[in-house]
């Protein structure tokens, strides 16, 4: 369960930005499924969708999300001991020149609440810190300052990396990814939690369609994404994977270009998806079954779904996080709401599996579908710096909070949430 993510001098986030799943303390009548209550004191959202103007931020906060969990999985490894950080830092202005990103995560796994977080710039690590809530009050595990590490004992089973093996957290490495390394107990907690967050785009046809691929391998995955696919009215009757062994000097010439390590004579395995749509005769009477090519003959939102759809089955059978930038381009905004109101559902997300996208679609921003504190805005100061809000927070000119009967759409196209793009008068520059 994701609590709060926060980024600091990160692409376009100059300053702290902080996206919070915690549940605000408002009545909200239409959306009462879309929370869930962890203690008597803290309740959490189910989903969250993210609106802002082209080039606002939207996707920088996904990319700072992505970066923090490919960091913490890989900064170990051996391959990146001499590698430089690839951590793109705020740029336009004079004062986070010499300032670190910093990234902070809190999330609760097997009923623990942990807050871990790290400061870098391209050649090392500046700071790592992690909390724990083993009762009620939150407790240090560790911190570092640079190569200075302290560790308590709540961080015993990894206390000899550092005493027997300093060499081994390198100034470009994170402690939790070596401890992890080494099997360290809480490390390997965290790492778990961490490996089941999944933050992907919407906006790369085919980069997101191994889960998809992997759950079709079973019968019971078969038929949850057939029945998905079924469910959106993709006019698919049936659903068939087939796995082909081809040269690669068979393979388009786009698709080669990514093999030019390998030998010519290799062969690699193609996976080819079939479609089945019902052939029907005169009288309206089902003839035959027809197959068609997934990549070829369906439309480009029916590829979309079909690859989308295993992370979705997966996040709502494993109670994950999931986050997609960009989740509603192409789909129709039907789908997008079903798919919504199906992770705002306490009977369909049983294990309150979390969703959060950012999104252009004003269709689904109405209070039947989302809380106020689920709608959230990013918008770009004139220095450039994006600034990321929630509207239960935001207040209007007159001071006030926006109420819970406001038109949302209606308010967030004339402007008055910002998070929209000011518009010039277009004009074509014709030459001489």
């Amino acid at each position: 369960m994701l609590v709060q993510f926060s980024v600091k001098n990160f692409r376009s986030f100059k300053e702290e930005a902080t996206l919070s799943m915690v549940a605000a303390s408002i009545k909200e009548k239409e959306a009462r499924e879309n929370l869930f209550k962890v203690t008597d004191k803290l309740s959490l959202l189910k989903s969250a969708v993210i609106y802002g103007a082209n080039a606002s931020g939207k996707s920088n906060l996904f990319d700072a999300m992505r970066f923090m969990r490919q960091f913490i999985q890989d900064s170990s490894k051996e391959t990146q001991s001499t590698e430089k950080i690839k951590v793109s830092r705020f740029r336009l202005s004079t004062e986070t020149d010499d300032v670190p990103a910093s990234f902070e995560i809190i999330f609760i796994h097997e009923g623990i609440q942990y807050r871990y977080g790290f400061a870098v710039d391209e050649e090392r690590v500046h700071a790592e810190w992690l909390f724990y809530v083993p009762n009620k009050q939150e407790v240090k595990v560790f911190t570092r300052a640079k190569q200075q590490f302290n560790l308590t004992g709540h961080f015993k089973s990894e206390e000899y990396i550092i005493n027997r093996e300093r060499v081994s957290v390198r100034p470009n490495a994170l402690l939790l990814s070596v401890s992890s390394q080494f099997n360290g107990k809480m490390a390997n907690k965290i790492m778990k939690w961490v490996s089941s967050f999944n933050c992907i785009s919407g906006l790369q046809p085919g980069e997101n369609a191994g889960v998809t691929l992997s759950l079709m391998e079973e019968e019971k995955g078969m038929k949850a994404i057939l029945e998905f696919l079924k469910d959106a009215d993709t006019g698919i009757a049936d659903l068939k994977i087939f796995k082909n062994k081809i040269p690669i000097d068979d393979l388009p010439s786009h698709m080669q270009k990514f093999l030019t390590d390998r030998p010519k004579t290799d062969i690699v395995n193609v996976v080819d998806i079939k479609t089945y749509h019902l052939k029907y005769d005169s009288k309206g009477e089902v003839v035959d079954r027809i197959p068609f090519s997934m990549h070829n003959d369906e439309s480009a939102g029916t590829k979309k779904f079909f690859e989308l759809s295993g992370a979705f089955i997966d996040t709502l059978k494993q109670g994950k996080v999931l986050m997609i930038d960009e989740f509603a381009s192409r789909l129709h905004p039907r789908l997008v709401k079903a798919i919504c109101e199906l992770f705002n559902s306490r009977e369909k997300n049983p294990r309150n599996a979390q969703l959060i996208f950012a999104s252009h679609n004003t269709n689904i921003l109405r209070k039947d579908i989302f809380r106020r504190d689920q709608v959230w805005f990013i918008e770009k100061d004139r220095f450039g710096a994006s600034e990321l809000y929630s509207l239960v927070e935001y207040k209007q000119k007159d001071g006030k909070k926006v109420r819970n009967d406001a038109s949302y759409e209606k308010d967030y196209l004339m402007g008055r949430y910002g998070g929209v793009p000011c518009i010039g008068d277009f004009e074509v520059p014709y030459g001489d």
